[in-house]
């Protein structure tokens, strides 16, 4: 796939489909696309309420467009109608006109791009019709008629919205397959973050971490047999086991290959290059880490620490894409984020139900591992 320019709905709609997981009954997916409408509804209307004070209208407008996108082609899978073909007969009427272009994709010379021929109407009105054309699709089986009204009104809104389509398909295309799919080992051959730098300025690419806890109640790093780090307590009156969670910075730097506390921790930083020392293993970046681990934390208590369970929901795996956003672990696919905290969390356990252990690293196989003190 490529990485910018036009996309084909048709490479859209075969990326795509290997992440729809909701069976054969079409009703889930109707309401799942009245619901994303409905999202994008108040999304808009918290953008006109607040204006220029919501700085992140385009991309959470752009996340429900693209949800949305993702349910209509799950409509047109059950139905059995290509998407290209409801785009192009949605296209095909006087709102639009054909214009030829010089094409981006290798594999053809001309493209056609359906060019809205009037000034767009407001978004509140272009949403009513979006809310209007969703609601006719609800409980029957939808007609391919029906479905193509749907799409008209789903490119008027996003021209008023003043949003690039292609932007909008291949986010949604990048967060759906990050979410849902196990990555491959070509997803993450570039996911490596200082694979180019000296041994000193690297995260071992294999680490054992002694953790335990003393009679104080604190809890004691240690690498290679020097202590790192400050001793830790829980820091709360309810004893939750927070003095040991640094495994979750162990687990980012071994599953994520990132984690700029671990690099402070064993003085691992990249100051070779500036440019990576300033921006990626700065006192911000620690900041930002530090917040997410407590925050993913505060979510874990409310889910007896991920016991038992086998996913992260998407609600939280989104969050923690915002929380990283400008740093370079927002390569990461949302999968790999959700393996680094359910591995991390199953060594959490361990070492609070034992009072402490051994954090096996290993950065090749991207595992976390327990081990009892000796």
């Amino acid at each position: 796939m490529q990485k910018d320019g036009s996309l084909l709905f048709s490479e859209y709609s075969s990326e795509i489909a290997a992440t729809d997981v909701l069976g054969a009954d079409i009703s889930p997916v109707l309401q799942g696309l009245y619901g994303e409408v409905g999202g994008i509804m108040a999304t808009a209307k918290k953008h006109v309420r607040e204006e220029s004070a919501y700085p992140g209208f385009r991309r959470a407008a752009e996340e429900e467009f693209g949800d949305t996108l993702w349910y209509l082609a799950a409509v047109c899978r059950r139905i059995r109608v290509p998407l290209e073909d409801i785009f192009s007969e949605a296209a095909n009427h006087g709102n639009f006109k054909n214009v030829g272009a010089a094409s981006d994709i290798s594999t053809g010379v001309l493209a056609y791009i359906a060019m809205p021929i009037a000034a767009p109407s407001s978004i509140d009105v272009t949403l009513v019709h979006l809310g209007k054309a969703a609601a006719a699709l609800l409980g029957s089986e939808p007609t391919r008629d029906g479905v193509v009204a749907f799409a008209r009104a789903y490119l008027d809104a996003i021209h008023a919205a003043k949003l690039v389509f292609s932007d909008v398909a291949r986010s949604n295309l990048r967060k759906a397959r990050g979410a849902f799919l196990d990555p491959q080992p070509t997803d993450l051959k570039d996911i490596d973050f200082d694979s180019c730098f000296g041994v000193e300025e690297q995260i071992p690419r294999r680490f054992n971490i002694r953790i335990n806890q003393r009679g104080s109640g604190k809890s004691y790093l240690q690498w290679n047999g020097v202590f790192i780090g400050d001793p830790l307590t829980d820091n709360i009156a309810d004893r939750d086991g927070y003095r040991f969670h640094d495994v979750f910075h162990f687990a980012y730097a071994a599953i994520l290959h990132w984690s700029p506390v671990t690099r402070a921790l064993i003085k691992h930083k990249r100051k070779s290059s500036p440019l990576y020392d300033e921006e990626q293993d700065s006192g911000r970046a620690i900041v930002v880490e530090e917040g997410l681990t407590a925050w993913i934390f505060s979510r874990a208590k409310e889910l007896n620490f991920f016991e038992d369970q086998k996913k992260v929901s998407l609600g939280i795996l989104k969050t923690i894409s915002e929380f990283v956003s400008g740093y370079e672990v927002e390569k990461c696919p949302l999968k790999l984020w959700e393996k680094a905290i359910l591995d991390g969390y199953a060594v959490f356990r361990q070492l609070k139900a034992n009072q402490g252990g051994w954090i096996v690293g290993d950065r090749e196989a991207r595992t976390i591992a327990y081990l009892p003190l000796e």
